[in-house]
């Protein structure tokens, strides 16, 4: 099923070895909350914690406040593993993140966006006995997760004197082995699980995916080499901490980093955002095109002025989008990779020149790629079918090995040994390097439809509808139903094409698409609105969930 994209024979290379090394993790990066320590204390004076809830802490207080909530936490927590956060992005959030880290326990942050089955069931997965969470946040979701809940505010009105005291001395004063001896989250820690994050279940069931705190020292280090992050960078913390991005970039990116981050509790208000970027001189922004864009289009003009660094990724940045950033903001968006398996940055667009392979100097922004892979990250594509490796240059399934790959997924081992081999993690995602290293990612294979035994990209169906009907990519989305007679069946689903279905079906086939391509015209269905999960990514297994209810009703009507 692989596509071969012409290449010279001399481009042809192998890229199984990491073009670029990756030295080893900084001095003192044994564990996540020991490379906490050394920037706190190494600067405990500079602001390091920001919310739109009105807090405002140095590193200094952080780490105090991390460890009075580990002296709280332990009159509370047993000798279970695994710890249940269900906290949205903020300075309370990221506190109890890392006063789990330095308990030696697992945090296993839970999706709130999920329904109560689906975060019942992470609990389950994980042993979970005890859920940190608020008050505020239940009332919102209107439910209350299985097991023992464990409420901020309350644990808040509990802090002694003796509490204040003891963790400002530990903070300031004892030396690491002291520390290592009453929070064992200090001691070395790298080959065990630091975090489980469950994948968002956009196809399939979720998995809790076991990362490591290597895993995320790793990633956090390659980052920093990789990208020309600002002295004094500071940082849109808006992704919920169940999201990898979010756990890894947004607390302990910017913590072990030393770099400043401005947290609130929802992507999705898109003027409140704004406001902060502006009021905080926000230089770095980590999120979706489809967010992005809104933020663009709710702005006021020169808001976004102070962005520098826009980390873009979770669904392919097009070319529209490019354009009105690079018209708001004035600077172009810097498309990157990643997958929850991965901590999760795999390649990502830079602002600085980058070196190829046969030593020339390159713009390290090219857009319509995802990047050059990180230091000690190495791609590879292989045919679909036969897994054989590809020559560069070559269309095929592409595979991540590096420090970034996850330990695996937690009690599954065969669905683990279904997408790791060797060391290298299968990605499902179709793409190539191209003669400069920079990786291009063309498709998902679960994106593909087999209709009459052909392959029929959802992608490139998608693009042409949304030409037909002059509507953008947030206002139709194509998916696929089981078909008896053809194998699988191509449902639309649009929430306002501004014309009728008819107009746009007659443009698809006058056009040039091939007729196998385009869906039937009674398989268009209008929705009020296209499902997504939290991060603001398309839910494709709710799509097609809607997809098989719309046929179903119009088979059932008279």
């Amino acid at each position: 099923m692989s596509v071969q994209t012409p290449t010279s024979r001399e481009e042809q290379v192998d890229l199984s070895i990491p073009e670029r090394p990756l030295l080893p993790l900084p001095a003192g990066w044994r564990s996540l909350s020991a490379g906490f320590l050394g920037v706190a204390r190494r600067q405990p004076g500079k602001t390091a914690i920001i919310d739109s809830l009105g807090a405002n802490l140095t590193y200094g207080q952080t780490l105090i406040r991390a460890l009075v909530l580990t002296r709280l936490l332990k009159r509370t927590l047993g000798n279970e593993t695994y710890v249940g956060l269900l906290v949205p992005p903020g300075a309370a959030a990221a506190v109890a993140n890392i006063a789990v880290a330095m308990l030696g326990k697992v945090a296993v942050n839970l999706n709130y966006s999920a329904s109560k089955t689906v975060i019942d069931s992470s609990i389950s997965q994980c042993g979970i006995r005890h859920i940190v969470t608020t008050p505020k946040l239940l009332d919102k979701i209107g439910y209350k997760p299985t097991g023992e809940l464990i409420y901020l505010e309350d644990l808040a009105k509990t802090v002694t004197l003796a509490d204040k005291l003891w963790s400002a001395a530990m903070a300031k004063f004892a030396p690491l082995a002291l520390l290592t001896r009453v929070r064992p989250g200090f001691g070395p820690k790298l080959s065990e699980a630091a975090t489980v994050i469950f994948t968002s279940g956009s196809t399939g069931d979720p998995k809790g995916v076991v990362l490591t705190h290597s895993n995320i020292l790793s990633n956090v280090h390659q980052m920093d080499t990789h990208l020309d992050l600002l002295p004094e960078e500071v940082v849109l913390g808006i992704l919920p901490f169940f999201h990898t991005f979010g756990y890894t970039v947004a607390i302990w990116t910017v913590l072990l980093l030393g770099k400043r981050v401005i947290y609130h509790h929802s992507p999705l208000d898109y003027r409140i955002i704004a406001d902060l970027i502006e009021t905080h001189g926000v230089t770095m922004v980590a999120s979706s095109p489809t967010f992005m864009r809104s933020y663009c289009e709710r702005s006021k003009p020169g808001q976004l002025g102070s962005l520098i660094h826009i980390l873009l990724g979770s669904e392919r940045l097009k070319p529209e989008v490019s354009a009105l950033i690079r018209e708001k903001v004035g600077r172009d968006p810097m498309e990157g990779y990643g997958t929850t398996e991965l901590s999760p940055v795999v390649s990502v667009n830079t602002l600085t020149d980058m070196t190829t392979r046969d030593g020339r100097t390159v713009y390290g922004n090219r857009l319509g790629t995802v990047g050059m892979p990180l230091p000690g990250t190495a791609v590879k594509t292989t045919d679909p079918d036969t897994e054989a490796d590809l020559p560069r240059g070559s269309v095929g399934m592409i595979w991540v090995k590096g420090p970034q790959v996850m330990q695996g997924y937690l009690n599954r081992p065969e669905a683990t040994a279904k997408v790791m081999k060797d060391g290298w993690y299968c990605t499902g995602d179709l793409g190539y390097l191209d003669p400069d290293g920079f990786l291009k990612i063309t498709g998902r294979l679960s994106r593909f439809a087999k209709i009459g035994g052909e392959m029929v990209p959802l992608d490139g169906v998608e693009s042409a509808i949304q030409e037909a009907s002059g509507v953008g990519a947030d206002a139709v989305a194509v998916t696929v139903v089981p078909d008896t007679k053809r194998g699988e069946r191509l449902v639309v689903l649009y929430t306002d094409f501004g014309k009728p279905v008819e107009d746009v079906y007659q443009s698809l086939t006058s056009g040039t698409m091939p007729k196998l391509w385009i869906p039937s015209a009674r398989d268009f269905f209008e929705v009020d609105e296209l499902p997504s999960l939290g991060v603001g990514k398309r839910d494709l297994r709710r799509l097609q969930e809607l997809a098989a209810e719309r046929l179903a009703a119009r088979l059932d009507s008279p």
